[in-house]
């Protein structure tokens, strides 16, 4: 007998399998003005009952360098064309490419989901602030448009089928823009550089907050692709710089702000399996022996690049 309670039931097993999201998007929604960006795009279901045959995606000018990702079973075409402006890249001055992709002649039925990808890089000249990737799925007879842009101060939430959307930064504020916390600590702006494909370490920054009124230490973590995570300081022994592992952690007094960055306070990833590459965050965590384990992201610089901002490697009170 199918009672209320069943209903109930069946309502909320019905939620529970719907898709996490009902328009197209971009898995990374962010990307760095002048910097390396992996476009993945993911397309929830077809037009209306249909299966999709082709996804076409128009490139807007701020997306610049662009290679799309052949699709088993898909035909794939791009269309050239003239850049806004002229940008050089790796010493050669660019000044067309790719403006549009096209995968077709595939077959995503409209209960299935799948990824369409490219690499590109955000033009060095673009402003900060979203852009919109135009999208149309073609079906059999008929197709489904993600090409609505909203208006100045108008929210992209209440159009009907917004255009995908990548926000731009400033390399700055991306680093300092988003910050973690857990219990008492608060963790902004971490980052890292790029490392050569055989380096065997890499140096981890960021600023760490102890908002409590007891102490805690930083005594380590994990990195993506590293064997271990070491807390490490440069000191001056004898009159010459080293670097120490602070083997029971950093301590961050109450209400004190610490700065990790190179030449002081540091982070060490060791055993590196894999190189970072600029532009691409990777995953890591935290921890603190009385907070705990907090995961973040590091935003990953240039190979050589100094610390972001001008604040030293000193303590002060807030």
């Amino acid at each position: 007998m199918f009672t209320l309670k069943s209903a109930a039931l069946a309502a909320v097993i019905a939620l529970a399998s719907a898709p996490a999201f009902a328009h197209a998007t971009f898995e990374t929604s962010e990307a760095i003005i002048g910097k390396a960006y992996k476009g993945v795009l993911r397309i929830p279901h077809g037009c209306g009952t249909q299966a999709t045959h082709t996804v076409q995606l128009n490139l807007p000018t701020e997306l610049v360098a662009v290679k799309p990702m052949p699709k088993a079973g898909w035909m794939l075409e791009t269309k050239v064309g003239p850049y806004a402006s002229a940008f050089n890249n790796h010493g050669k001055e660019m000044r067309e490419g790719v403006r549009q992709i096209i995968w077709s002649q595939g077959n995503l039925a409209d209960d299935h989901y799948d990824e369409f990808v490219f690499a590109g890089m955000i033009a060095p000249d673009a402003k900060a602030g979203s852009i919109y990737v135009p999208v149309t799925q073609r079906c059999a007879n008929g197709e489904q448009a993600w090409t609505e842009i909203p208006a100045i101060g108008q929210n992209a939430h209440e159009l009907k089928s917004p255009a995908p959307s990548i926000k731009l930064v400033q390399l700055a504020q991306a680093q300092s823009d988003t910050s973690w916390k857990i219990g008492d600590i608060t963790i902004t702006a971490p980052w890292t550089r790029a490392t050569p494909k055989s380096a065997p370490v890499a140096g981890g920054f960021l600023k760490v907050t102890n908002n409590g009124k007891e102490s805690d230490w930083l005594t380590g973590g994990s990195f993506t692709g590293a064997g271990r995570v070491e807390v490490h300081e440069m000191a001056t022994i004898d009159g010459v710089m080293r670097m120490r592992q602070l083997g029971h952690g950093l301590e961050i007094k109450p209400g004190e702000t610490v700065e990790l960055k190179p030449g002081g306070f540091h982070l060490m990833f060791m055993e590196l399996k894999q190189p970072t590459v600029e532009g691409k965050p990777v995953r890591g965590a935290l921890t603190f022996r009385k907070a705990g384990t907090l995961e973040i992201d590091y935003t990953v610089a240039p190979i050589g690049a100094p610390a972001p901002g001008n604040s030293g490697g000193h303590h002060h009170r807030h």
